[in-house]
C-alpha cells in the first residue's frame, strides 16, 4: 500500500532545504550578516583576542583604577609667583604671572591692581608677532568699529540740547582760563562726567576723581563747587579726625603722615607717552584757581602722593634732565598749552 504523500511533488521550501545554500560548502563557511537581531558571534579566535585585550586593560588600570598615561599632562616648569611653594597651574592673561590656586590669583590681583583681562593693545615685537596676534588685532579693530558705529547712532549724539550745553560749558571754562575738552559719545570719561555749570551762581560743580597711588584707592566726587579749597576736599579722606573710619583705615598711610608731606598732583595732558609730567597744586587755594591755565579732558583727576615715599611721578620743572618750563610768565598762549607746556598756577 503506498504511503500518503509519496506520489505528490515536493514543495518549493523543501526542495530548497534539500539543495542547501547556493555556492556549496564554501558559501556555508562565509558568515553573513543574517537577519538576526544581533551581530554574528565571534569564533574561537575572536574569543582569544577579546580575552587578551581585556587582560591588557585590567593590567593597565591596576587596583586603584585607570592609570594616567605618562604623556597625557604637560608638567609645568614654573612655580607660583605669589607663594613660591606650589607648582603653577594658572597664568594671568594680563600680567602673565603664574599662580597655583584661586587664593594666589586673588592675592596677585590685589597686590598688582590687575583685573585679569588681556590687554589687547599690548606691544608685541616683530620677531614675536604671530598669526594669533594678527587675528587679535583684526578682532580688536572690528570691536572698535562696532563701538564707534553704536556711538554714532546714539540719540544724544545728534541732540541739539546736548551739543548746546557742552558748547556753553566749554565757553564758560574758557572765560575762566581753563581749556576744557570733551570726548565723543561712547568714551568712558564722557559717560562718567557729571560736571555742570550753574548760571545763577556763575559757578562750576565739578566731577572730580581722587587717586591715592600708595594705597591703590580711587574715589569719585560729584558736584564739587569750584570755590572749595583742595584741603577741604581732602579732609574727609586724609584728616585723622574728620575722615570716615572705613576710609581712614584704608588710607592709614596718609592719615598717619603729617599734612606737610601730602602732595597733590595733576597729570599734564597732550604730552608724549614717554614724557609724562605732573603739575603740583596748592592745597590752600580753591579748585578753580588750581585749574586755571590747565588743559582738562572731561573732568580733573587729582593724584594724592606723599613726598617721603618714592613714586614714579615726575613734577614739571623738577626733573634735572629737562629745563624748567614753568619759569616763564603765566601769560602763555593756548598753543603752548596744547603742546603740553602747562604752567603751574601756584
Amino acid at each position: 500500500m503506498p504511503r500518503p504523500g509519496a506520489g505528490r511533488a515536493p514543495r518549493p521550501a523543501e526542495a530548497a532545504a534539500s539543495r542547501g545554500p547556493p555556492g556549496g560548502a564554501a558559501a556555508q563557511e562565509r558568515p553573513g550578516p543574517g537577519p538576526g537581531p544581533g551581530p554574528p558571534q565571534p569564533g574561537p579566535v575572536g574569543h582569544r583576542v577579546g580575552r587578551r585585550r581585556r587582560a591588557a586593560m585590567a593590567e593597565q588600570e591596576g587596583p586603584e583604577g585607570p592609570r594616567r598615561p605618562s604623556g597625557g599632562r604637560k608638567m609645568s616648569l614654573q612655580r607660583c609667583e605669589t607663594c613660591s611653594e606650589e607648582e603653577a597651574k594658572y597664568r594671568c592673561p594680563r600680567c602673565m604671572k603664574y599662580s597655583c590656586s584661586l587664593l594666589c590669583v586673588k592675592k596677585h590681583k590685589l597686590a598688582l591692581s590687575c583685573n585679569g583681562v588681556r590687554d589687547k593693545t599690548a606691544f608685541v615685537s616683530v620677531n614675536e608677532f604671530t598669526d594669533l596676534n594678527l587675528l587679535s588685532d583684526y578682532r580688536f579693530l572690528e570691536d572698535v568699529g562696532r563701538t564707534a558705529d553704536a556711538a554714532a547712532r546714539h540719540p544724544t549724539m545728534h541732540s541739539p540740547t546736548t551739543k548746546k550745553l557742552l558748547c556753553c560749558m566749554r565757553n564758560k571754562a574758557r572765560k575762566c582760563n581753563i581749556d576744557l575738552r570733551t570726548l565723543p559719545v561712547g568714551f568712558t570719561k564722557r559717560r562718567e562726567n557729571s560736571t555742570t555749570f550753574n548760571c545763577m551762581e556763575n559757578k562750576f560743580y565739578w566731577h572730580l576723581k581722587l587717586v591715592f597711588p600708595h594705597c591703590r584707592a580711587e574715589y569719585t566726587l560729584k558736584g564739587v563747587p569750584d570755590d572749595k579749597t583742595l584741603a577741604d576736599i581732602l579732609k574727609p579722606y586724609i584728616d585723622p579726625v574728620e575722615s570716615d573710619p572705613v576710609v581712614c583705615q584704608r588710607l592709614k598711610i596718609y592719615t598717619a603722615s603729617p599734612q606737610s608731606d601730602v602732595q597733590i598732583l595733576m597729570k599734564i595732558e597732550n604730552r608724549k607717552q614717554n614724557s609724562i609730567r605732573y603739575n603740583e597744586l596748592d592745597a590752600s587755594r580753591s579748585l578753580l584757581d588750581n585749574l586755571k591755565g590747565k588743559v582738562i579732558i572731561e573732568y580733573p583727576t587729582l593724584f594724592v602722593v606723599l613726598k617721603t615715599l618714592k613714586n614714579d611721578m615726575v613734577v614739571l620743572g623738577q626733573d634735572a634732565s629737562e629745563p624748567a618750563e614753568n619759569s616763564d610768565s603765566e601769560s602763555s598762549s593756548l598753543s603752548s598749552m596744547e603742546e603740553g607746556e602747562i604752567r603751574d598756577s601756584s
